[in-house]
């Protein structure tokens, strides 16, 4: 799996830095090339040379310090890696990347690279748990960057609590994970919906949720990286706009309704994530409707159901329906997922901690027709997307969603 692939590691400064010199030698016996990175404050930690021998190339530390006169030593180790991966990662790098600084070797590297990024946090248990640390930690995520979470234990520093660096065989298992998982949806068409609909009752009012489109995104951005042709159609949504998907703006149900079928019978997969309005007002107004009385009557009527007709004129399409719940999970997952003919049903109970509307985390149940088939813990919305993904190539790959 890691045969032939360029890894740069980068080393900072922290007490874990001897734990990247077992990484490097383990990567290198899996056959990878591994070239390091380190900041000059992890000099003071572990010597070059040590790395130097470990993975039998140049060690970097001084951006001046050009060997090669052919090249720009950063461009050109942003430019050949499959991989980048930050070992141990301080909250000081971790800030850098987060702010688009580049004052050495190593974040100026990470700012040419295009490669995927892998970072592994390392600091006292109150620096990791710091809002400044967490909000940085949160903009990587958004941007991509995959985290190896670190562990809960006794710290350098005295304290135990979370802050240790996972141990290398977990980090190398990560990395490996990384590159199967990559083209495991290669050729495949992926259609993504997101976010809330907004239902109009007059040209500067409507009903809409409390959906910020994070989940159907963070889908739609896993997708591609494992080699999916995407196409992400968007509703009302707070999340930046993914990179190198295919957007498609959309405003009511009906709009929403309108640009799925046009793109189903193209589709292989179909992962309703979108926060559809049930209802909308029965009559628009073309004015703003002006205060007239103590009270106004809306009436409403039902929204078409877009899961429902997919999963009706679906034919070899793998579809995934997401339902948000606020009681009895089980049991309204498993009538929805069969009354809607879906492939697996994403479900999650938004009163819960760290799952809901506008959260960057998420606490979910996967269902089949036969039931829970995986329960995932507190994770970010990446995290969940990537389980799911993988759950779903897996079952593509045995050919299942044909009717």
């Amino acid at each position: 799996m890691l045969r032939n692939k360029t890894i740069v590691l980068g080393v900072s400064g922290g007490i874990a830095a001897y734990k990247a010199a077992a990484l490097c030698s383990k990567l290198v016996q899996a056959g990878a090339e591994v070239r390091v990175i380190m900041t000059e404050s992890a000099t003071r930690f572990i010597a070059p040379l040590t790395f130097q021998t470990l993975s039998r190339h140049d060690v970097i530390v001084d951006t001046f310090d050009e060997k090669d006169a052919s090249v720009v030593s950063h461009i050109d180790l942003a430019d050949r890696a499959d991989l980048i991966v930050i070992v141990p990662a301080t909250a000081n790098i971790i800030g850098k990347m987060a702010h688009g600084l580049a004052d050495d070797m190593l974040s100026t590297t990470l700012l040419a690279a295009t490669a995927p990024v892998i970072v592994a946090p390392a600091m006292n248990v109150h620096m990791y748990a710091h809002p400044a640390v967490m909000a940085n930690m949160q903009t990587l995520a958004d941007r991509g960057v995959l985290f190896v979470e670190p562990g809960t234990g006794q710290l350098a520093c005295g304290y135990v609590g979370k802050g240790r660096l996972e141990e290398p065989e977990q980090i190398v298992e990560a990395i490996r994970r990384f590159f199967s998982e990559q083209g495991q949806l290669s050729g495949k068409k992926v259609l993504v919906t997101a976010g809330g609909t907004v239902e109009r009752i007059d040209p500067v009012r409507f009903l809409t949720n409390d959906s910020s489109g994070k989940m159907g995104y963070a889908i739609a951005e896993t997708a591609r990286d494992m080699g999916a042709e995407v196409t992400l159609i968007a509703g009302k949504a707070t999340a930046p706009v993914p990179r190198g998907v295919k957007v498609v703006s959309i405003e009511s149900a009906h709009d929403m309704m309108k640009a799925v079928l046009e793109r189903l019978a193209d589709a292989d997969v179909v992962i309703k994530a979108a926060a559809v309005a049930d209802y909308r007002p029965a009559e628009q107004a073309r004015q703003k409707i002006k205060k007239k009385s103590e009270e106004m009557t809306l009436t409403l009527v039902k929204n078409p159901d877009i899961l429902q007709t997919i999963g009706s004129m679906k034919t070899t399409q793998f579809v995934v329906g997401f339902a948000a719940e606020t009681e009895r999970i089980d049991e309204y997952a498993m009538d929805k997922l069969q009354r809607k003919n879906c492939d697996l049903l994403v479900a999650n109970d938004v009163t819960q901690e760290g799952a809901g509307f506008g959260t960057d985390t998420n606490v979910v149940r996967i269902y089949d027709k036969n039931g829970l088939v995986q329960a995932l813990p507190v994770m970010t919305k990446q995290g969940v997307a990537r389980e799911l993904l993988n759950l779903v190539a897996e079952r593509i790959g045995r050919g299942e969603g044909a009717n």
